[in-house]
């Protein structure tokens, strides 16, 4: 851990020298690896130390809050102008094929940090970046054990005292927030007040407590007043009604950058649409059967025609097979039985190398990170200490909830689809990728496509990985299983639908939950809470569908490349042992062509 500073000084100078020669040799391209990935993870110690970098120059990063300062801002921008400029001068051709992977995630990455530092500036308008940055700063260090408790206590500490200091910096950043983030923002704020006031608080070892309590008194009173600012203060900062879309003319840029596609924000409207109409079609098929053993007495609805049919047939199957589900105590047991159940069946496959999953664990989601994770995630190992361990988050159905908000979850969630999830997110989804990203070398180029990597890579695997296990036969090729992941590619097609049209102004909240409750079949408080996540964030619902879809590509050109000796085995590891490249990337890599 403490070459990087003697390295990345070499690597400055070196690079500086470039700069003065002309068009810069591939082989100085690693350099260029270098340079991004530290640099660009030392801006953030909180992120810095939460992968394991502990130390950089004369920085302690386990003990600091990242500068949100203007200063703070334009410095990366006058880092990420130069390196494009720099990166630009590269004969891209002559680079490998491994280097021209690592290429184009640094443009996109670069050019994203620029777009979102000009355009988006979320730095100005996003008051929930700074609190979800300021909940992972205070609870990374209480579960991730690089070191003994009492020395992450210390670090712990030392981030709460500059609470107060990174709050005012924070509040004069503020400026024309949508009332939609200034409300997740509080609800994600009041999260961090219990972590500090009571999670962190019964944890603290004993000979430091006073130095927590002194250090928390003065925290939580300048959180509880951002608290209220968030809720009434905020209108003070704003001129009009500040919107959380970003336009098309904005969004088109993004969604080019984040999906690594040459496919317009239209293009792939349009395929999702046509996909959606189709997955409706082959879910009534599926349906009849189940739909006659089940209730004879309504027929098939012959009497309805075209989606009046589909809806009548389809929701009363999917409601039926809603209604076997855990309850609210038994959730998170259930998804721990689901992941032994998945990695077994992975195993008997032999769908591909397996890790031991003894640095997984299965945890209710942070109170900080519920606005965005109104289900689950996954949390990965630290890329430069996977030993640490990587976390599968289950986020609770909170006690207060009224019966009919519960039932809707549990319906939604159910035996079936909380399988779906568990083998999304953990085995063989996300863990499984990470632990193959996380043996990647060199470490740069692990590091790099580890914490930059292509969105639709990481989210396409998931959703691939979820139906290549029910095309190998999981829980006896069940149709209410297939049912539920049909639903669920639904689902994800009206993510793609709904990025694009909300973000570009083509949707109302109303035809928003109607996509969901009534062409997509979801549960009301599923819907509520997309629709949630559809503002928070742009160009991320779109990444499974457009994954998804180029997954299966990437298979059929490897497939048509090693015809007889295609495996699943040896295609899964062999992309996987990438790391998460563009998926054209991924095709040329393993083909010698693109897609």
């Amino acid at each position: 851990m403490t070459r990087f500073p003697a390295l990345l000084l070499l690597l400055a100078l070196a690079l500086s020298n470039l700069a003065c020669s002309g068009k810069p040799a591939a082989s100085d391209f690693p350099k260029i690896v270098e340079e991004f990935t530290y640099r660009s993870l030392a801006f953030s110690p909180v992120a810095a130390s939460a992968q394991g970098l502990h130390k950089y120059k004369d920085q302690e990063m386990d003990r600091e809050l990242d500068d949100v300062s203007s200063t703070a801002i334009e410095a990366q921008r006058k880092f990420y102008s130069d390196l494009q400029s720099r990166l630009r001068a590269f004969d891209k051709s002559a680079l490998t094929a491994e280097d021209q992977a690592d290429y184009e995630i640094i443009d996109a990455q670069v050019a994203l940090a620029l777009f979102d530092l000009d355009s988006a500036q979320s730095w100005k308008h996003s008051p929930q970046s700074y609190v979800e940055l300021l909940g992972s700063a205070i609870y990374n260090p209480f579960i991730l054990e690089y070191a003994p408790l009492p020395q992450r206590f210390e670090h712990i500490i030392a981030r709460i005292q500059q609470i107060p200091a990174f709050i005012d910096a924070t509040q004069k950043q503020l400026l024309d927030v949508p009332p939609e983030w200034a409300k997740v923002a509080k609800e994600e704020n009041d999260g961090n007040i219990e972590l500090i006031d009571k999670t962190l608080r019964a944890a603290v070892p004993p000979q430091q407590k006073a130095n927590y309590d002194t250090a928390a008194r003065a925290a939580l009173e300048v959180l509880r007043d951002f608290s209220r600012f968030l809720t009434t203060g905020i209108g003070s900062r704003t001129q009009g009604k500040p919107d959380w879309r970003l336009g098309a003319d904005k969004y088109a840029t993004k969604f080019r950058l984040t999906l690594a596609t040459d496919r317009t924000p239209d293009q792939v409207l349009a395929d999702a649409e046509a996909r959606l109409n189709a997955v409706r079609a082959q879910m009534l098929q599926l349906s009849l059967p189940l739909h006659a053993r089940w209730f004879a007495a309504h027929k098939d609805h012959a009497e309805l025609q075209g989606d009046a049919r589909v809806n009548a047939v389809v929701k009363e199957v999917l409601d039926k097979i809603a209604e076997n589900h855990a309850t609210a105590a038994t959730y998170m047991d259930e998804a721990k039985k689901n992941l032994d159940e998945a990695r077994g069946f992975a195993q008997a496959k032999n769908l591909l190398t397996l890790p031991a999953g003894e640095n997984l664990q299965v945890i209710p989601t942070p109170e900080f990170e519920r606005g965005i994770y109104g289900v689950g995630g996954f949390n990965p190992a630290p890329v430069l200490e996977p030993k640490l361990g990587a976390y599968y988050w289950i986020t609770p159905i909170p006690e207060n909830w009224p019966k009919e908000r519960v039932d809707s979850k549990l319906r939604e969630y159910n035996f079936y689809n909380l399988k779906l999830l568990t083998i999304h997110e953990a085995m063989p989804g996300h863990y499984v990728q990470g632990e193959f990203a996380n043996r990647v070398e060199p470490q740069s180029r692990r590091v790099l496509r580890a914490l930059w990597g292509n969105g639709p890579y990481v989210e396409g695997w998931a959703q691939y990985i979820t139906q290549t296990m029910l095309d190998e036969g999981l829980l006896e090729s069940a149709p209410e299983l297939r049912l539920t992941l049909l639903k669920q590619e639904l689902r994800v097609d009206a993510n793609a639908i709904l990025d694009i049209r909300l973000q570009t102004g083509r949707m109302t909240d109303a035809e928003a939950m109607e996509l969901m409750e009534k062409r997509t079949f979801q549960e009301h408080e599923e819907a509520v809470a997309k629709l949630q996540r559809a503002k928070l964030s742009s160009c991320q619902l779109p990444t499974y569908f457009v994954g998804w879809r180029d997954w299966l590509r990437v298979r059929e050109a490897v497939k048509q490349a090693k015809g007889g000796a295609f495996t699943l085995h040896d295609f899964h590891d062999a992309a996987l042992n990438e790391g998460a490249v563009p998926l054209p990337s991924l095709a040329k890599l393993l083909t010698g062509k693109g897609l």
